[in-house]
């Protein structure tokens, strides 16, 4: 496969895409080399689509010479997805960030790929609704790139994933042909589900130009629980206990005993000293309603490992209780030179048991491991603190995160909820999956891109 353009490329290049939207330049093409996994390789040729037709003639080109097409979204991504390893185009969406229709009555927003998950909130907080998918980076990150690696955030704990909120797609397969995925109905069942198969498929199947979403009406009122535990395991239960009733908070997040080490040495957060597990949890609802769920929620919340729960109605109270978790991010950028941050998944009954084990490979490598996460549906973020430069270090590092896969998988758990595989998980994906899982997805990808050219060498390991 080619990694360099010819002049004949680039002269259709400039037949397709206007002076503005096509950057050959070095120093240009530079910035859409890499992302938030900090990976980096530099494109030959960078294209800033539009609108749909120039997608699919600059998938026609690529399919024709066999040139790799990388689509990026904002770059916000943590595994080099949208990193283009093997040289050739990136296409960039950004420009395609029309919100096309809304239909408030079908509960639906039909919008193009290169809106930013902020852009489109804002625009249905007006309408008084939301999209659900909610991640740390919304202010950034499009919705397209929401849809490569089904993005989720604290809201998938009661309103579901990206896949969950997501009625149709129009794009674009490897051979420069144009699909229609799904419907605008809620149900149907004609055909095989080629939007799920399509959403979290990080651009390796077809290229998203538009989408058609779920929205929901947002809620008017919210409440904050802020719960202390003598125990991780004490928090571990609440969450089971809120599992089992009727009423479920809109976000469960989680801090385990590192995470509370770490605010109480480098803040000026106040907890308890028998503090060593942190629960925040979100109560969405109305005036009628509300009260009556945060009631609830909180005896469930109650069990003889709490320490201590406060509940906070108004913004100034609200914002008090998060300083807390709010504290932690530029704690970890400051705790040491790198980071390796995976978003692992276990059924919420194992989670005590992980953490458990998490802190045995701390003591085993010798290096911090703090966790903390999206804890209503089982989704850790295992923060691996170390510094590359230390070769022991790193080389601990890279050992442990191995360890940690084996030990998410032996309590039925996934390698990834929200942040996808691109580059740096793709090896270990075989752990996950099956020798034929694997095969068949191969030629899955093979249907839908024949000459591989869609960011090529991403999300699934090479066939032996």
């Amino acid at each position: 496969m080619s990694t360099t353009l010819s002049a004949e490329i680039i002269a259709q290049l400039k037949i397709i895409f206007p002076e503005r939207s096509l950057l050959l330049e070095a120093a240009d093409c530079w910035p859409y080399g890499y992302d938030n996994s900090k990976i980096h390789h530099p494109p030959d040729a960078v294209v800033l689509p539009d609108n749909h037709d120039q997608v699919v003639s600059c998938v026609q080109l690529c399919n024709q010479f066999g040139v790799p097409l990388t689509t990026r979204g904002r770059g916000t991504g943590t595994t080099g997805a949208s990193v283009p390893i093997t040289g050739g185009i990136v296409m960039s969406m950004e420009r395609m960030n029309k919100i096309l229709s809304c239909d408030i009555g079908n509960r639906s927003v039909r919008v193009q790929a290169g809106v930013t998950n902020l852009a489109l909130q804002n625009y249905l907080r007006e309408k008084k609704f939301f999209w659900a998918p909610d991640p740390s980076s919304a202010e950034f990150c499009s919705i397209g790139g929401n849809l490569a690696c089904n993005a989720a955030g604290p809201r998938a704990v009661k309103y579901g994933t990206t896949r969950d909120n997501t009625l149709q797609l129009i794009a674009v397969t490897g051979d420069g042909h144009t699909i229609h995925t799904g419907s605008k109905t809620t149900k149907g069942v004609v055909g095989l589900d080629l939007t799920r198969l399509i959403i979290g498929s990080e651009g390796t199947l077809a290229i998203i130009t538009e989408a058609e979403l779920k929205i929901l009406p947002l809620a008017p009122e919210r409440n904050t629980i802020r719960a202390l535990y003598k125990t991780h395991q004490g928090a571990c239960d609440a969450i089971q206990s809120i599992s089992s009733q009727l009423h479920s908070p809109c976000a469960i997040e989680f801090m385990d005993h590192h995470a509370i080490e770490l605010i109480r040495a480098h803040s000026d957060v106040s907890l308890p000293d028998n503090a060593h597990a942190m629960l925040m949890v979100e109560i969405d609802g109305d005036s009628q309603s509300l009260a009556n769920s945060t009631d609830k929620i909180e005896q469930a919340l109650s069990n003889n490992e709490k320490v201590d729960i406060q509940r906070a109605t108004t913004e100034i109270d609200k914002k008090t209780l998060w300083q807390a978790r709010k504290a932690l991010s530029p704690i970890l950028r400051n705790l040491a030179p790198n980071k390796i941050n995976e978003d692992v998944v276990v059924p919420v009954s194992n989670l005590s048991k992980l953490i458990d084990k998490l802190d045995l490979l701390s003591t085993e490598y010798k290096i911090a491991i703090v966790n903390f996460g999206h804890a209503g549906n089982g989704n850790l973020h295992v923060n691996i603190m170390y510094d590359a430069e230390d070769a022991t270090q790193n080389k601990n590092a890279l050992d442990c995160l191995d360890k940690i896969f084996d030990t998410v998988l032996t309590l039925d758990g996934t390698i990834s909820g929200e942040h996808g595989i691109g580059i740096s998980k793709r090896d270990h994906v075989g752990k996950e999956i099956g020798a034929h899982e694997l095969n068949l997805m191969r030629n899955i990808k093979a249907q839908f891109d024949p000459k591989q050219i869609l960011n090529p060498n991403k999300s699934l390991p090479a066939a032996n």
